[in-house]
C-alpha cells in the first residue's frame, strides 16, 4: 500500500532526474508515472474502504454486546421482582460476559477507526498530490510539444536558408535564362530563314495594290 508513493519521495531527487535523463520522451516518463500513482490511489481506496467496513461492523457488534448486558441487567431485575434469585444470577452472569465482550469489541473498534481515520486522512493527501502533480504533468507536457514545434520549425528555416537551399536556386534560376535565351534564338533564327520566294512574293502582292490605287485613279479621272 502507497508503495508507489513511498517509490517517488525516494527518487524525487537526482534519481528522477536520471530517469527522465535517460528517456527520449519525458511526456511519457510522466505519463507512465501518473499512471502508476493513480494505481496506488485506487489499491488504497480498496485498502481504506475495507477497514472502514471493519469499523462500521465492529461498532455494530460492540453497540448489540452493549445493548445485550443491558438487556440482561434488565432482565436480572425482573426475575428478582418475580422472586426467582437464580435466574437473576444467571443473567447477571451473561450480562458480565456481555459486557466484557463489549469492552473487547470497544478497544477493536477505536483502534480500527483510528487507522481508518489515519488511513483516509493519507489517502487525501495522495489525492490532493496527484492533483497537484497532474498539473504540473500537464504544464511540462505543454511546454515539451512547444519546444518540438520550435525544434522542427528551426530546423525547417535553417534547411530553407542553407547555402544548399540557396544554390538550388541559383542553378534554377540559370536554367530558366538559359530557355529565355534559347527561345529568343529561335525566333530570330526563324525570322532571318524566310526564304526568297517569301520576300518575292511579298513584292508581287504590294506591285498589285499598287496597279489597282492606279487603276482607281484613272476612272476616276475618266
Amino acid at each position: 500500500m502507497f508503495k508507489f508513493f513511498k517509490r517517488v519521495k525516494t527518487v524525487v531527487g537526482s534519481e528522477l532526474n536520471a530517469m527522465l535523463d535517460r528517456t527520449e520522451d519525458p511526456v511519457k516518463m510522466l505519463d507512465q508515472m501518473m499512471r502508476e500513482m493513480a494505481e496506488d490511489i485506487r489499491e488504497s481506496e480498496t485498502s481504506v474502504a475495507k477497514l472502514i467496513a471493519n469499523e462500521k461492523l465492529l461498532y455494530k457488534k460492540y453497540q448489540d454486546a452493549e445493548k445485550m448486558a443491558q438487556k440482561r441487567e434488565e432482565q436480572a431485575i425482573k426475575a428478582l421482582e418475580a422472586g426467582d434469585e437464580d435466574l437473576a444470577k444467571r443473567a447477571l452472569e451473561d450480562k458480565k460476559s456481555h459486557s466484557e465482550q463489549a469492552e473487547s469489541l470497544k478497544e477493536s473498534y477505536d483502534t480500527a477507526k483510528a487507522d481508518a481515520d489515519a488511513l483516509r486522512e493519507k489517502l487525501e493527501e495522495m489525492k490532493n498530490e496527484y492533483n497537484e502533480m497532474k498539473l504540473k504533468k500537464d504544464s511540462l507536457k505543454a511546454r515539451a510539444e512547444s519546444a518540438k514545434t520550435r525544434k522542427k520549425m528551426n530546423r525547417a528555416m535553417s534547411s530553407v536558408g542553407n547555402d544548399q537551399s540557396k544554390q538550388g536556386f541559383e542553378r534554377m534560376e540559370e536554367k530558366v535564362m538559359e530557355m529565355e535565351a534559347e527561345a529568343e534564338t529561335t525566333e530570330d533564327l526563324h525570322a532571318s530563314s524566310r526564304s526568297l520566294d517569301d520576300e518575292l512574293d511579298a513584292l508581287d502582292k504590294n506591285s498589285v495594290d499598287d496597279e489597282l490605287e492606279a487603276l482607281k485613279k484613272r476612272l476616276g479621272k475618266e
